[in-house]
């Protein structure tokens, strides 16, 4: 299901925009750099998660736990280089570029600069100099270092926010789409290179775990040097007049609030991970278990990251692409698009498809990426989660695109409350299981705290009626599947075969899966036209 996800994905991208676009045709360019800008979101999410597990399999167990404690750190940087402060800082040049205050423009992009600099020095200070508290505080404190040396990375991303931000604020896409990619190839191909060179040295798993901290750099100082290269090949034009300084203090004000709003919303897939680096290995000691027995229980448990963010991909690509579209329509009063309910019905078929399939063949998944099927349990609960998390992403895209990012920002408060609460409750009794069901309970918190606040045109009918034939498909699926790997698993076992059954059971049950959809009617005539992926499984179906 993830393969026909992630194919189907810029699909459903260009579905919605021909949804409403006979209006907009003076808007093509500006479409199509976010159609760009999409797409390159959903292949950097692809690459970040699929390097994880060629570097699972050189590290072991022990070795993932360690970089994947300190990674939510990263992906907090991240997350401020390329959504939050990007967004902000593009609309406000764009708003004053529209009203051809070039100065104002020239203006916006200093004090960003200026504000998100003092940001990350004191981001800096703090993770550096902290970094002995924050290890003790995971419950591990030879992870100081791995702490100290990514506290570097917050000095990065001032100037990579900015320089994105001035770009999109003038619709040039591409020098942050080329910016991710750039960024995300060289970060892997330095974290699995750096790592294997560790080991062959002999490193200990900490050593190759700092290796791998290091690519991480290497990956934003690519990032900042693409989008270098950029603003010295466009040119600087230089500004006239003078923008009135309360002008710049609102701007500045703006970045503070609705740039930090944002970033914190999209932060939730970071944010709960981070949940789990501080409380997972404290909760389990207090058990009464040995540090390295909870250390190769949470290199288990943090199996199930990577086929989150795959799970997961197309609707945080799908989410980036709709608060703009959104944020257009209201413009123009036209809620056509919100009585059709199309980026909800959309999501769900995307999250239950990924989320039955994993559980179904996540035994096969588990031993075919990981080597062996250990805590298959605990990753088919987090595969749960991936429903959730979409429809949340979803949700929270909207009300964003809507103006109401407060809300969308609480959202993610209920989501990071639910999961300390639900950690606290079920890790001392279930263990590794009751971190898998905390994540998947705070994201169903959160979707469910976001969709009852959307208007009542996105809680329509309609909705409701889709229901049926997206559980019918599901539960189709599931059957078949079931009987599938029970056939399978009685007629062979080891690596290879696992590979073939997970391989196969994804082929046959995204088949049966698009084939339910597709007779249940969930999308119209005219939307499945807008999909050509789907739009020709359509027609063979007709044919029959």
């Amino acid at each position: 299901m993830l393969t026909v996800c992630a194919a189907s994905a810029l699909d459903g991208l260009f579905a919605i925009w021909r949804h409403t676009s006979g209006r907009r045709r003076g808007m093509g360019n500006v479409w199509k750099g976010a159609a760009a800008l999409t797409a390159a979101t959903l292949l950097t999410k692809l690459l970040s998660a699929l390097y994880r597990i060629p570097y699972q399999n050189m590290v072991g167990d022990v070795g993932f736990y360690i970089y994947q404690q300190v990674y939510p750190i990263y992906g907090i940087v991240v997350a401020l280089s390329l959504t939050g402060y990007p967004v902000a800082i593009s609309k406000l040049i764009a708003e004053r570029l529209a009203a051809r205050d070039e100065a104002g423009a020239a203006a916006v992009g200093r004090i960003a600069l200026l504000l998100l600099g003092g940001a990350g020095a004191v981001l800096f200070a703090v993770l550096y100099i902290g970094a002995g508290a924050i290890s003790s505080w995971m419950g591990d404190r030879q992870l100081e270092g791995l702490v100290r040396v990514l506290s570097f990375s917050c000095l990065f991303f001032p100037l990579i926010a900015v320089l994105r931000g001035v770009f999109q604020g003038r619709h040039d896409m591409a020098p942050t789409a080329v910016s991710q990619v750039g960024e995300q190839t060289v970060r892997v191909t330095a974290i699995l290179g750096l790592s294997y060179w560790a080991i062959k040295r002999g490193a200990d798993a900490y050593a190759c775990g700092m290796a791998a901290v290091g690519g991480t750099l290497a990956g934003m100082a690519a990032a900042l040097l693409i989008l270098l290269f950029y603003l010295v090949r466009r040119g600087r034009q230089k500004p006239a007049g003078r923008t009135p300084p309360g002008s710049v203090r609102q701007a500045g004000w703006h970045l503070l609030t609705v740039g930090t709003v944002i970033c914190f919303t999209n932060m939730v897939l970071t944010l709960v991970p981070l949940v789990d680096s501080f409380l997972f290995v404290p909760l389990l000691q207090e058990t009464g278990l040995e540090l390295n027995e909870v250390k190769e229980l949470k290199g288990v448990y943090d199996r199930g990251q990577p086929l989150i963010q795959l799970g997961t991909a197309v609707g945080t690509s799908l989410s980036l692409a709709l608060v703009p579209f959104v944020s257009g329509m209201r413009r123009e009063r036209e809620l056509s698009f919100l009585h059709s309910m199309l980026p909800i019905r959309f999501a769900a078929v995307i999250g239950v498809g990924a989320s039955s399939g994993l559980i179904c063949l996540i035994r096969p998944i588990n031993t075919m990426l990981f080597e062996n099927d250990r805590g298959s349990l605990v990753l088919a609960v987090l595969s749960a989660s991936v429903f959730f998390a979409t429809m949340a992403l979803t949700a929270s895209a909207l009300l964003q695109g809507m103006g109401k990012e407060w809300t969308a920002a609480a959202g993610v408060a209920v989501a990071l409350a639910g999961k300390i609460v639900l950690m606290r409750w079920l890790v001392p009794s279930f263990g590794a299981l009751g971190a898998a069901l905390a994540t998947t309970g705070a994201y169903a918190l959160m979707a469910g705290f976001l969709y009852v606040r959307l208007p009542r045109e996105c809680r329509s009918a309609r909705a409701r009626v889709c229901i049926y034939p997206i559980v019918k498909a599901a539960v189709a699926m599931m059957a078949v599947l079931k009987l599938y790997t029970w056939l399978m698993d009685a007629s062979g076992g080891g690596r290879l075969w696992a590979s073939a059954e997970a391989l196969g059971g994804v082929v046959l049950g995204a088949a049966v899966y698009i084939a339910c959809i597709v007779r249940g009617s969930v999308f119209s005539e005219q939307e499945l036209s807008a999909l050509p992926f789907v739009h020709k499984f359509h027609l063979r179906l007709g044919s029959r």
